[in-house]
This record gives structure tokens, C-alpha cells and sequence, in this order.
């Protein structure tokens, strides 16, 4: 029989490990911890977890600067210590990427959600679990949702009183924050607070954030459906209209983990609501105008998806360089020679493409396109109630022309 191949044998162990030390690892885990030839981890990873036999390497800044050595060891008995769960936002998934999953042994321990809802009595499947750790701060807005239930892991102790003043000036400041720290350990402490009244201190950087989510009258909920409210949006008048962008947002079918170009975006409403539809989507918007491009990146942290990319420059040109695309809605810049036939090519297959104009010139454009391509055209008009004297009648905004077609 031959022996097997070096790379398939279990070689890198993970080992999750918690404010006990190693009082709370399995004799698997501390096994596979003493018989380590060399441990990666954090200087509280070793205190909690010393005294070690092996050599200790210590995590650099950045921590990608160890991947290199870690793979260099390959074959050899080699051990990473994280905290909790290494697959719950934790280093786990990046090694992941780096090692097969047949080449490692994981021991986890439960992890600051599952912690925090042992002692909060919250049920995990039904708590919204996220992370502020290196994330910015308006990447929480989305979640805020009344009556629910969110468990953060924060970046330090600076972090529950940046979230309270946040829900505060959104008018979430009835919502109840419950600060856990340094859970599982002797040095553990829960202390809670209104967060339009947070005043706690010296909070250990190691804390979890609960918050029991409470909107005020004057709060701005983020709804699950498309449309929102025009005057959300900072905007010069270039804005797809809610109603419309309703539309347009069925028609560009997001699906999870895809990719946006948001192209001549105006206010960037098609493309934050994009990215709000679920966490993971990704967008890029394009507008050639500076004041614009500022005020799209200003919607996108107020909206809460700081991560949408902003590209300052004008279409085709600006398209060169950027991550492919999965859907591209043009809102603007349609009869701009070439765009076309420059997002068609670059479209993902299976991709959409989809154009609103209310020009003629851009009408053109895309009875032209329907005529080659085929697809689906539809014109919508929306009009609104307004006042005639005493009654009322109907106003009729701009009728729009949508052209949408998949790419094969």
C-alpha cells in the first residue's frame, strides 16, 4: 500500500480557545496544542493558553504577512490559536482559502453569540449576529429593525458608546444596549443601558454589544422592500424615482454574493439599494460629475453601505479595471458611443442589463438595442394625485423606457 500524500494528512490544527485558558479545551484540542512543533496566535491567545513547549510566533501586522510561513510548514505538526469559534467571524474561513479543509483539524469553542445568548436568554437562530471588528460603523444602520435582536462584536471598548450615539441620532435611542465582557472568564461583567442615556466606562476592549432594538417615532427604518423614500436620498434632482427604482430593482434580479455596475448613478440609489437587498451584494458606481460622486459616497454611509465603491469618471473609460460585473443597470450616459456594446462584452454570462431613459435620443438607443438583441422593453409612467383648487387630479411625471435583457 502507498503512503499517503503529505498534503492529505491533517497537518495545521485550529484551536479555538476562551477567557477559562486551557481549562475549557477539550484533551483533543490540548493535544493537538502541545504537540505542535510551532503556534500562531495573539499575545492573550498565549497568556490564556501558556505554558506552551512550541514555538510561539506571535501575529504580525499585517496578519497576512504570516500566511507565507504558515504554508511554508506544510507537512509538519503546526497549531493556530483563535478565539471561540475560528469559523464565526474569526481567522478560520481566511486559512480556509489557503488550506484545504482535509489538510486541518479544528476544535472550536462556542463562540461570543452563543455566549452572549446563553446569558441574554435569546434564542441564536432568531438574533442577528454581525461584526463592527475593522467594519465601519454605518454598516449596522441596515439591522436596525424594531422589535429584534442583534448581537455585535466590537471593535474595542471605545465601540458600544460609538453605537449608542449612532442609534441615538437615528432615533434609536429607546433601544436597550447590554455591554458583555470578557465572557466565560473570571474577568467577566454584563452592564446594560438605554442608549439615548449610555454612560458606562472603562468597558474591556474584549466585549460583545447586545442590543435590543427600539424605534422612536422619528426613526429612520431601513424597509426590506425596494423604494425608499426619495428624500433620503441627498440628491440635484438626478434620482431614480422611488416608484421607478422599484421597478428597476425587479428588473436587475439580484441574487446573493453578485456585482453591480451602477452606471451614470446620479444620486446612487440603484446601487445602495442594491447592496441593501442582502448583505454580500457588491456594487460599483460610475458618475462622471465630482459633486455627485461626493454625494453618492455621503447616501452610501447615511443608507448604511459604506463598502460601495464610488469611481469618479465617465463611461466608457471609467469601466476599465473593475471587477466584472454580474448586473448593470445605466441610468445615465446611454447613448455615450460604445457603452453598449462595452457592458454586453463584459457582462458575466447569465448577467442583466438593464437601461431607463426618458430622452429620445436614449429611446433610440434602446429600440435599437431591442431590434438586435431582443429582450423586453416596457414604458412606465406613474402619475400622482397633486391639487386642482379645492380637488385633485392626476400629474403625470416623465414616462421612462426600460429595456432589460439577460445575456446568454
Amino acid at each position: 500500500m502507498s503512503a499517503e500524500p503529505v498534503s492529505s494528512r491533517p497537518w495545521l490544527t485550529l484551536v479555538g480557545i476562551g477567557e477559562d485558558g486551557r481549562d475549557g479545551l477539550s484533551p483533543a484540542a490540548a493535544a493537538a496544542l502541545d504537540g505542535a512543533e510551532c503556534v500562531y496566535g495573539g499575545r492573550r491567545h498565549f497568556d490564556l493558553a501558556g505554558p506552551l513547549a512550541a514555538e510561539a510566533r506571535i501575529w504580525p501586522s499585517p496578519i497576512t504577512d504570516a500566511y507565507p510561513g504558515i504554508l511554508a510548514r506544510r507537512g509538519r505538526p503546526t497549531c493556530i490559536l483563535a478565539t471561540g469559534d475560528p469559523f464565526h467571524y474569526g481567522i478560520g474561513a481566511e486559512i480556509a482559502r489557503l488550506v484545504p479543509a482535509d489538510e486541518m483539524r479544528v476544535f472550536p469553542q462556542p463562540s461570543a453569540f452563543s455566549l452572549a445568548c446563553a446569558r441574554l436568554g435569546w434564542a441564536v437562530a432568531e438574533t442577528g449576529c454581525l461584526t463592527l471588528h475593522g467594519r465601519a460603523l454605518p454598516n449596522l444602520l441596515p439591522h436596525l429593525q424594531p422589535g429584534t435582536h442583534l448581537l455585535v462584536l466590537s471593535w474595542d471598548g471605545s465601540t458600544p458608546a460609538a453605537v449608542a450615539a449612532l442609534l441615538t441620532e437615528r432615533g434609536f435611542g429607546a433601544s436597550t444596549l447590554t455591554v458583555l465582557e470578557a465572557m466565560g472568564g473570571p474577568r467577566e461583567r454584563r452592564r446594560s443601558a438605554p442608549a439615548e442615556a449610555f454612560a458606562l466606562h472603562d468597558i474591556d476592549p474584549l466585549n460583545t454589544l447586545a442590543i435590543a432594538v427600539a424605534a422612536g417615532p422619528d426613526a429612520r427604518v431601513v424597509p426590506l422592500a425596494p423604494g425608499l423614500d426619495d428624500a433620503w436620498f441627498e440628491n440635484d434632482g438626478q434620482l431614480t424615482k422611488s416608484d421607478i427604482r422599484a421597478v428597476t430593482l425587479a428588473a436587475l434580479r439580484p441574487r446573493a454574493g453578485q456585482c453591480l455596475w451602477d452606471i451614470g448613478a446620479g444620486a446612487g440609489s440603484i446601487s445602495i439599494e442594491w447592496m441593501l437587498r442582502r448583505p454580500g451584494l457588491r456594487a460599483v458606481a460610475v458618475e462622471a460629475n465630482p459633486a455627485r460622486a461626493a454625494r453618492i459616497r455621503r447616501n452610501a454611509d447615511h443608507l448604511g453601505v459604506p463598502g460601495l465603491v464610488v469611481v469618479e469618471g465617465a463611461a466608457p473609460t471609467a469601466l476599465v479595471g473593475l471587477e466584472r460585473p454580474d448586473a448593470v443597470f445605466i441610468g445615465g450616459g446611454v447613448t455615450a458611443a460604445g457603452l453598449l456594446d462595452r457592458v454586453m462584452d463584459a457582462l458575466a454570462p447569465g448577467g442583466r442589463l438593464v437601461s431607463n431613459v426618458v430622452t429620445l435620443e436614449g429611446e433610440a438607443v434602446l429600440l435599437a438595442a431591442f431590434a438586435r438583441q431582443g429582450g423586453s422593453l416596457k414604458r412606465l409612467v406613474v402619475a400622482k394625485a397633486d391639487p386642482v383648487g379645492h380637488l385633485h387630479g392626476w400629474r403625470h411625471a416623465m414616462p421612462v423606457t426600460q429595456w432589460a435583457w439577460t445575456k446568454p
